[in-house]
């Protein structure tokens, strides 16, 4: 609280902190402003009845990560969830395609090439998606089971302006969070999404009381508070393989003699594996919904790998399974043993007691492999959390405490709180200086 109120003492902290603000109040308005086209009254109507029924895995993050926009079908309806999209396929794209690794390696002018590529990504997911979303709402399908006319007017030049303003929307939330990261506090992106999970707090927590009751709702907040003591341990948590750089003459001067570390996360991979078991298991759904619902193995799809208020081993065992691969497959693209161990050796430096070159990569691959093991058992018990909560409190699947919520809650407030920090100190020290 301390460094709280330093902060807002601090002129220039003051106004980034405002900034950012303003900027996640103006998000916030935009996701109750509906899209021009739909009927607002019979829309409203239809996700309160889907809400109340639960949803589909992929519909129930999508509409986490929205803050509820994409229910509503709101300007703000497809949420960040283009640019996280692009952002990981440019960033995989590095592995297929060389000049990607190439632009990555050029440094700055690299990542602004890559970070362009990125929106205009955005932009045609932005398109793809929110065309995906009209016809899926014309179908009926969007809100199964809900017979009212939500499209009265099914032009061409009507549907069009729909896809548009959906899109723009996309695109007026990327200048958001790119504005917060250059002008405000934290990452822009992250913080948006922080604000959408957080909004959906308050409501779980009523159907966990109104549901279940004062003594539920109790054991669900002290089981919130200790879940969320230990996230913060481990997200903190890291191995340091600790790293020493040899003496050299470069013309008069003497460089290196320094010892420093790499720094290894328990959870290196973040909440991305999380993401790709979700995408995955969405797949098998989105195949039933064309099938004859009749159909044996459109049944089993929907019993078995669909979630609403029901548990199902076969899904869990699924679910944990894609976690485990993607939080290795993920850390192997991110943390390149073999690239590290060759800036090592190119400027002197050296793992205590391992040789440079093959065997350092070596032994950055058997340590990370190890402690990804114990990050990717985390992960998916985090995410089996929602799991649970269906069989003991009767809530839908996307409830929030556990999995991808918590893991951005915490990995964001964290961040956050770090870069406040980095800021006051700074102007300490330029407070010292004069």
């Amino acid at each position: 609280m301390n460094s709280f109120v330093r902060a807002l003492r601090t002129p220039e902290l003051r106004a980034k902190i405002l900034f950012t603000l303003g900027l996640l109040a103006v998000y916030r308005a935009g996701v109750f402003v509906p899209t021009p086209g739909f009927d607002a009254s019979n829309v409203m109507f239809c996700a309160d009845q889907a809400a109340s029924a639960g949803g589909s895995n992929v519909m129930g993050m999508i509409n986490m990560f929205s803050g509820g926009a994409l229910l509503q079908l709101s300007i703000f309806a497809l949420g960040v969830m283009p640019y996280i999209t692009a952002s990981i396929i440019v960033q995989l794209l590095r592995v297929v395609i060389p000049r990607f690794e190439a632009l990555h390696k050029e440094g700055a002018s690299g990542t602004a090439k890559l970070t362009q590529y990125t929106r205009y990504l955005t932009i045609g997911l932005g398109v793809l998606q929110s065309t995906t979303i009209i016809t899926l709402v014309r179908s009926g399908n969007f809100f199964v089971g809900c017979q009212l006319e939500l499209v009265p007017d099914q032009s061409i030049p009507t549907l069009l302006m729909m896809v548009l303003t959906m899109t723009v929307g996309t695109v007026l939330i990327m200048f958001m969070g790119e504005m917060i990261t250059e002008r405000g506090i934290g990452n822009g992106m992250s913080l948006l999404i922080f604000t959408s999970i957080a909004s959906s707090f308050p409501g779980s927590f009523a159907q966990v009381w109104k549901l279940q009751g004062w003594l539920t709702f109790s054991l669900v907040i002290v089981v919130a508070l200790v879940v969320m003591v230990g996230m913060v341990f481990v997200e903190q948590s890291q191995r340091r393989i600790p790293v020493q750089y040899a003496k050299r003459m470069v013309g008069r001067r003497m460089y290196g003699g320094t010892s420093t570390y790499i720094p290894v996360k328990v959870n290196q991979a973040g909440v991305i594996p999380v993401i790709f078991a979700s995408s995955i298991l969405a797949l098998p759904q989105m195949a039933s919904s064309f099938g004859d619902p009749e159909a044996g193995w459109v049944q089993w799809v929907n019993t078995h790998l669909v979630l609403g208020f029901s548990f199902s081993w076969v899904y869990a065992l699924v679910y944990v399974t894609l976690i485990v691969f993607f939080a290795f497959f993920y850390t192997s693209i991110t943390f390149n043993a073999e690239e590290i161990a060759d800036n090592m050796k190119k400027y002197g430096g050296f793992i205590p007691n391992v040789r440079a070159g093959k065997p350092t990569e070596n032994y950055l691959r058997y340590v990370i492999n190890r402690i990804q093991s114990a990050g990717a058992v985390y992960l998916a018990v985090i995410c089996l959390i929602p799991l649970v909560a269906l069989v003991y409190l009767g809530t839908s699947q996307d409830f929030p405490l556990g999995g991808v919520s918590l893991l951005i809650i915490i990995g964001v407030g964290l961040d956050t709180v770090k870069q406040i920090d980095a800021k006051l100190q700074q102007h300490h020290y330029e407070g010292i200086l004069r």
